[in-house]
């Protein structure tokens, strides 16, 4: 092969990593004004927002919808705390919802599933978010933080929801079995019926007792 042919080569290869890169950083970014403002608001305004953005109106009723939108809930606010600039919080967002969509749509287990977010985060590392910035979209430092972060939040859990997409909440109601211990009347007068006789007694024997005393009184004096 000549030199040529060997440049060639190298910078078609380039050409094709950069289009895998591409298209794995590839995602439907939020307006950075719009996460700037939901950077500013509590827990309980952003919760609010969520639900609206979402959709979620059944989340206090509904166990699915409970559990993704404190999903992307906490997604979020670990972001913030992480200090991320919003083109990296868009970009964590997206992460996420990714890997969700994996796991629902195409069933993907935990480790290809695990796969699919470090090579999400090596290209993140090595592409700036646009052609004007010469820095990559995460450091180091960030990248590891976010595969933690994900890891514990959702490979960790993932047989949990795999549960959740893949049984109905009818299911589990219809298929419960619960034991309930009835109590006859006469068992519960049992106890009642002990009392009183003990009462009887001890009564019985302050009033022999009483009169013990009586006796040794008349015979004292």
């Amino acid at each position: 092969m000549s030199g040529e042919e060997a440049r060639r080569e190298k910078k078609e290869q380039r050409v094709v990593m950069k289009k895998q890169e591409t298209e794995i950083l590839q995602w439907d970014a939020l307006p950075a004004q719009l996460i700037r403002e939901f950077q500013e608001l509590s827990a309980e305004e952003l919760l609010h927002k969520m639900e609206n953005i979402l959709g979620f109106t059944n989340h206090r009723t509904c166990v699915r919808e409970t559990v993704l939108l404190h999903y992307y809930l906490f997604g979020f606010w670990w972001a913030k705390e992480a200090r991320f600039t919003p083109t990296q919080t868009s970009f964590t967002m997206a992460v996420l919802h990714m890997l969700l969509e994996n796991l629902r749509e195409k069933r993907m287990s935990s480790v290809d599933n695990l796969v699919v977010l470090i090579k999400a985060i090596a290209v993140a590392c090595h592409c700036s978010p646009s052609d004007e910035d010469t820095t990559s979209l995460l450091d180091n430092n960030e990248a590891a933080a976010m595969i933690c972060y994900v890891t514990k939040s959702l490979i960790l859990k993932y047989k949990l929801y795999q549960l959740l997409f893949t049984t109905s909440s009818e299911k589990y109601l219809t298929g419960m079995e619960r034991t309930i211990q009835r109590f006859s009347c006469q068992d519960v007068l049992i106890p009642l019926e002990e009392g009183i006789s003990i009462q009887f007694d001890f009564q019985s024997f302050n009033q022999r007792h009483a009169e013990d005393m009586t006796d040794f009184k008349v015979h004292s004096t």
